[in-house]
């Protein structure tokens, strides 16, 4: 090793205040990622380092989560585990996590639930079940505020099935036919001898004629918020049988998290927060699942912070747009709800014709109505985060 990387690597382990004494011997000028690390470190070793700007003491600062996904991009796995264990002792997050009776008592908050879950391999057998139910009311609150309303706007823009007049018992819609016909009861018979039969279109029941609905999350250290919220969107989306929804997430990897929609709190352990981010694998991934674009809503889910082929990823959005692909990009949610994104590819998809914005999570309801309806959604995006605050 050099003499140049060994001083680099003194002035990361001292901190800034060495920064003057190693420059004086020479030290070249750290680099972009050195700098990050360095930042990453002093949040919990330098005397005033922190989370929280308003120098309160809670654990709960969303700025958390952001920094253990940097901590685990910079440095190696057995370095990250020696950090993140610092972490909680100096920063409050190891009194929370390993005493079930603190978080018994804390109140539901999606900024501390996503930091916990960056955590929860970490979380000690005796608080599982804590930390398990801390999540468990967060969601629960989540689905109260969206599942009706959701299924509500799924149901009337799906639901546009046509009367056939070409009989087929598998086809026949009962509670019309007998609607129609109660005027001829016979009492004799003690039956309906119905005059007309309605038909449902034999295509509406098809599995080929159903939406395909698509959730491409991003799982990098800045997703926190979203994925709560995308989690329990999902679990939503998959109870229905208008809908065909597969759920995936990735990082610099991709896992299919379809089989876990059964149950958003299980669904939101499938998620591995933290780690780099590689947008276009994933896109490449979900692409097997496009039967019929016409009928395909796919949503990517991410802060756009592409850290693989930014010019593929580009062209195979385009792509997906051109095919008839309904797709949509919700921009990462943090800090408390403000979007955090990489602006130049935000503009870039905006140009083809692909929709970049944050959404306020109530206000999901409504863009699911929209977009299945085929409708603009472009004076929409413009309030859709604004609604919520």
């Amino acid at each position: 090793m050099d003499t140049t990387v060994q001083m680099q690597r003194w002035r990361l382990i001292l901190g800034n205040e060495s920064e003057k004494r190693l420059m004086d011997m020479n030290m070249p000028a750290l680099s972009e990622e050195q700098l990050l690390m360095d930042n990453a470190l002093a949040s919990i070793y330098n005397k005033n380092g922190g989370f929280s700007d308003s120098g309160g003491k809670g654990p709960s600062n969303p700025q958390i989560s952001r920094w253990l996904g940097d901590v685990r991009t910079l440095f190696d796995k057995e370095i990250v585990k020696i950090i993140q264990n610092d972490a909680m002792t100096r920063c409050g997050l190891k009194q929370l996590i390993f005493e079930p009776e603190l978080l018994e008592n804390a109140e539901p908050d999606i900024s501390l639930a996503s930091s916990i879950l960056t955590l929860k391999d970490m979380i000690p057998k005796r608080s599982k079940d804590s930390v398990r139910e801390f999540i468990r009311k967060i969601v629960d609150g989540i689905n109260q505020l969206l599942e009706q309303d959701i299924k509500r706007a799924v149901t009337a823009a799906v639901n546009k099935r046509e009367h056939s007049p070409i009989p087929s018992a598998s086809a026949l819609d009962y509670k019309m036919t007998i609607r129609r016909n109660l005027k001829h009861y016979s009492p004799k018979l003690k039956t309906i001898v119905p005059e007309h039969f309605y038909f449902f279109e034999r295509a509406a029941r098809s599995a080929a004629n159903k939406w395909t609905i698509i959730l491409d999350i991003d799982q990098s250290g800045s997703m926190g918020e979203s994925v709560i919220y995308s989690s329990v969107i999902s679990c939503i989306l998959a109870s229905m049988s208008a809908l065909k929804t597969r759920v995936v997430a990735f990082d610099t990897n991709i896992i299919d998290l379809t089989d876990k929609c059964s149950d958003p709190v299980d669904l939101l352990y499938g998620f591995q927060l933290g780690g780099g981010t590689d947008i276009d694998k994933s896109v490449v991934y979900c692409s097997q699942f496009i039967e019929n674009p016409k009928k395909t809503l796919f949503f990517l889910i991410s802060d756009l912070c592409e850290g693989g082929n930014r010019a593929a990823f580009l062209r195979r959005m385009e792509e997906m747009k051109a095919s008839g692909v309904t797709v949509v990009c919700l921009l990462a949610l943090a800090d408390g709800g403000k979007p955090y994104y990489d602006e130049n590819i935000a503009k870039k998809l905006s140009g083809f014709g692909i929709p970049c914005f944050a959404c306020a999570p109530q206000k999901l309801p409504e863009l699911l109505g929209l977009v299945l309806k085929g409708r603009d959604i472009a004076e929409f995006s413009k309030t859709a985060y604004n609604a919520g605050k």
